[in-house]
């Protein structure tokens, strides 16, 4: 089935040329040149992707972001932006972004991203253990919607959130390095982005541990990794 990309992006040129060349690699292309369309886009239609600018007129990608996430919307944000540090990298993922690509772009690091994102996106939907619901605690993830109840209640966890968190939960007990979660999460060569992955699991810590310095289920095990346990007794 052709996959649905939301490309918003206002700068006309290139949302053009990117939608030429996604399209030449069989995905269906939407463009939206502001914030308040793209939102109108996401209300008549499914996506299952968004390539999303962070600086765009009326409403901001990170505005944008934020309010996809508070919604039953679940697909994966690529953020395109000409800020490149890693504050705003941060910045950009904590407000609901998978993904960050700093323009210029290598036109085909941005197809190689794309095409693992949605990639990874469906090894996502399915379910661990043949369960749609994984129980720790008092606490649960669903798989299926990104539901979640943590140790503040019940929220919604990002795409990436889930992705991280499944492949934690499917491992349970076993080590998984770095390089593991950039591979199979983000795509990414081993050995780079390891920040990435540290503020997400730092995020993680503070969804579902009581005492995020003091771990009882998401662990770090010193140059090894992560890993997921249930505590003796549960």
């Amino acid at each position: 089935m052709q996959k649905k990309i939301l490309l918003v992006e206002d700068e006309i040129h290139l949302a053009k040329g990117l939608k030429f060349n996604l399209e030449k690699e069989g995905y269906e292309v939407t463009i939206a040149d502001n914030g308040e369309s793209a939102l109108e886009f996401l209300e008549q239609k499914d996506f299952d992707l968004i390539i999303l600018d962070r600086m765009l007129p009326k409403m901001g990608g990170m505005e944008i972001a934020k309010t996809i996430r508070d919604t039953n919307m679940r697909f994966p944000i690529l953020m395109l932006t000409a800020k490149a540090s890693d504050d705003d990298r941060a910045q950009g993922l904590e407000a609901g972004a998978d993904d960050y690509l700093a323009k210029p772009f290598h036109l085909p690091e941005l197809l190689l991203r794309v095409k693992g994102m949605l990639r990874r996106w469906e090894w996502y939907k399915f379910p661990i253990e043949e369960k749609e619901t994984f129980n720790f605690g008092d606490m649960w993830i669903n798989f299926t919607n990104g539901k979640a109840k943590g140790v503040s209640g019940e929220f919604t966890l990002t795409t990436k959130e889930a992705q991280i968190m499944k492949l934690l939960v499917s491992k349970k007990g076993q080590v998984v390095s770095r390089d593991e979660l950039l591979e199979k999460v983000w795509g990414y060569s081993p050995g780079t982005e390891t920040r990435t992955v540290d503020n997400f699991i730092a995020r993680l810590r503070k969804y579902f541990e009581k005492k995020p310095q003091n771990p009882q289920y998401i662990l770090t095990l010193r140059e090894k990794g992560y890993q997921f346990q249930m505590p003796q007794g549960e």
